[in-house]
């Protein structure tokens, strides 16, 4: 895994979250992301690394190697100023605080899959997205 790469962790059965990542993969042109199901060994291996606590962050992860995580509603705007299009406008609401900004996340995240729907096991992407995912490529060391 090349270190320069951010990685997103995702819930791997949700469909809100793999609509997201299939999203994300659209809009990120320079080819800055990579991903992994919290499900998988290597989703487990990083939140354990990171020593984050999944039962109290019910959330999507963005992991900068070497430099930091960011879970909820900052990860979510952090990940849309890396986006092409006008994605990165989004931004504007990291001046937002935190309390509230998650606050919306939470609401959202509490209802995801009654709204949503989930999938019985992790999504398995295509052979030209494969490179795209940790858990599926053959170089996933972070």
């Amino acid at each position: 895994m090349e270190k320069e790469k951010k990685i997103i962790l995702f819930d791997g059965v949700c469909n809100l979250c793999n609509n997201s990542v299939q999203f994300i993969i659209k809009r990120d042109k320079k080819d800055i992301f990579r991903f992994a199901p919290l499900q998988s060994e290597v989703g487990k291996k990083l939140v354990v690394e990171r020593r984050i606590d999944t039962a109290r962050i019910d959330s999507i992860i963005l992991i900068e190697p070497q430099i930091a995580y960011y879970t909820r509603s900052e990860a979510a705007l952090r990940i849309s100023k890396s986006l092409s299009g006008l994605w990165p406008v989004m931004s504007v609401f990291l001046g937002l605080p935190s309390g509230l900004r998650d606050w919306i996340y939470d609401w959202v995240a509490k209802n995801r899959y009654r709204w949503f729907g989930r999938r019985e096991e992790c999504m398995i992407p295509s052979p030209e997205l494969k490179d795209k995912f940790l858990a599926f490529s053959a170089d996933s060391n972070t």
